[in-house]
């Protein structure tokens, strides 16, 4: 069984929430079968609706793999501001080079 991996998800104006999920889930998965506000997830997780934007921390923002396209022109569509933060957390898959990632929730995901 391999180890859970950590991350935080900071809501705006709210308290950090800690979760953790599997290796080799996306953050969305995890944190919609956890019953996390924020994010919404639409379409399941094949970067197609951009409902579950997030804002990944500077300090990891090098870590994760590059955007694809489909990313990239899905999250033309985001409902709050995209800055070069901005990722969609069903393209964010878990590994232990993620474990303590930091992510924020934008103001809205519609």
């Amino acid at each position: 069984m391999t180890k859970p991996i950590s991350f935080t998800l900071i809501p705006p104006g709210g308290d950090a929430i800690d979760l953790q999920g599997q290796e080799g889930h996306s953050v969305m998965q995890t944190a919609v079968a956890q019953g996390i506000t924020g994010i919404v997830g639409e379409c399941g997780g094949s970067a197609m609706c951009a409902t579950c934007h997030v804002y990944v921390d500077d300090a990891w923002r090098d870590k994760l793999a590059p955007l694809l396209a489909t990313e990239e022109e899905m999250l033309e569509c985001t409902s709050s501001e995209r800055r070069p933060e901005s990722r969609l957390s069903c393209q964010i898959r878990l590994t232990a080079a993620l474990d303590g990632l930091v992510l924020r929730l934008p103001e809205t995901q519609q």
